[in-house]
């Protein structure tokens, strides 16, 4: 780039910023990505992020854009777009052992704690393991559970989430206070993938 913009990134209507290296850095932090994973997402070395970044190349205008592409990739989806449905769930009287074989069976690192259509709280493994002893297996969920993840309804935009899946494994999407679905990192990831793919 050479201290120069190679090109124009749009951030709202009628506002233009130019593209430089340490813009595009600002968005790959943002996004929570290291500059090896963006350039393996990419298809570059991780030196060449790194030159782009410190403004020491001017890369080609189809590389920056697949680099926006994929530090963009969320921005106008809906929660209710990317979440898993069918959300499987425990009640606070059921034992832990059913909640863990639960989890165990469907790959599953989480369960929402419902009471009457109500999420109360959640259970995760690490849970499960911060309160091992011999009696844990047939105490109820709700002696142990945590509190609920946040929750967005189904029309947040994906992007409102990211910070929230920085200190929470997951997020609920509700729709008029009852549990419609879940996202999880993974989910996210997911969406970062399918954009690769489509590029």
């Amino acid at each position: 780039m050479s201290g120069k913009a190679c090109c124009i990134y749009k951030i709202t209507e009628g506002y233009y910023l130019p593209i430089t290296g340490s813009l595009l850095k600002k968005k790959r932090i943002e996004a929570g990505l290291t500059q090896n994973r963006l350039a393996k997402m990419i298809g570059v070395s991780q030196a060449h992020i790194a030159k782009i970044e410190g403004e020491k190349v001017d890369p080609r205008l189809s590389t920056v854009n697949k680099i926006l592409e994929i530090l963009e990739s969320g921005k106008g989806r809906k929660c209710g777009e990317i979440m898993t449905k069918n959300v499987i769930t425990a009640r606070p009287k059921d034992k832990i052992r059913e909640a863990s074989e639960i989890m165990v069976k469907h790959a599953i690192s989480q369960l929402p704690i419902i009471d009457e259509e109500r999420v109360i709280g959640m259970i995760t493994e690490e849970t499960i393991v911060r309160n091992l002893s011999p009696q844990i297996a047939e105490q109820p969920v709700e002696k142990v559970m945590e509190p609920p993840f946040p929750c967005v309804s189904e029309h947040t935009d994906v992007t409102v989430i990211r910070p929230l899946l920085e200190t929470n494994s997951g997020v609920l999407v509700t729709r008029k206070g009852k549990l419609v679905g879940i996202i999880t990192r993974s989910d996210l990831l997911k969406v970062v993938s399918n954009i690769v793919s489509e590029a």
